[in-house]
């Protein structure tokens, strides 16, 4: 089993750390929020990731990558969401002044913060696609499918959340400077255009 599970976790961490959706939402959090929330973020987006990894499991995860229709619902559903993201994110830089309170700090703390990591998870179908079509090719010829694939799942939920915790900290790390009012603006347009490009793509690719 061992023989398995080290490539898997390699492969596993390269993407992890290839730059997306639920790194920039977590690196938004942690500026708005604090360590906090950015972790609560973290927390929902890898419980966003066992959910996936249990549905893959049991198989449901197969259904959604065979069938046109179902998948192209969530992804859409995936986009919009992304979108309205986005276009809230350049919605506050715009209108926030330096004496008003940003609303994305109050709003992105506690259970919102975990609520938004974890929707933004399960509404991207390139999550189920991934552990229905790559994780399999790991598992060890007459090894347990459903208890392999959930071993699998915690060593990426694992490398995940190690991941995205230390992109918390280097948040943390430099959030005066980043909740400066210039620099926070900048960051909002920034995750703003980058959740609508990420809304967009997902909404084309088939």
């Amino acid at each position: 089993m061992l023989t398995a599970c080290l490539p898997f976790a390699a492969m596993a961490a390269l993407l992890t750390i290839t730059p997306g959706v639920d790194m920039m939402l977590v690196l938004r959090s942690t500026v708005t929020g604090g360590r906090r929330t950015g972790l609560l973020s973290s927390a929902g987006v890898v419980t966003g990731l066992m959910c996936w990894a249990m549905t893959s499991a049991v198989g449901l995860t197969a259904l959604l990558a065979a069938s046109r229709l179902a998948f192209d619902v969530l992804r859409v559903a995936g986009a919009c969401y992304l979108l309205w993201l986005g276009v809230r994110a350049l919605w506050t830089a715009r209108h926030r002044t330096r004496d008003t309170a940003d609303p994305s700090d109050t709003r992105a703390s506690g259970l919102t913060a975990f609520r938004t990591g974890l929707t933004t998870n399960l509404l991207n179908p390139k999550v189920g696609v991934f552990y229905v079509s790559l994780l399999p090719q790991f598992i060890p010829d007459g090894a347990s499918v459903f208890w392999t694939s959930m071993l699998f799942a915690v060593i990426h939920a694992a490398e995940s959340l190690l991941w995205l915790a230390l992109v918390v900290g280097a948040a943390g790390a430099a959030r005066r400077t980043l909740t400066r009012p210039a620099v926070k603006r900048r960051l909002q347009q920034l995750t703003g255009v980058a959740f609508i490009g990420f809304g967009l793509r997902l909404a084309i690719d088939h």
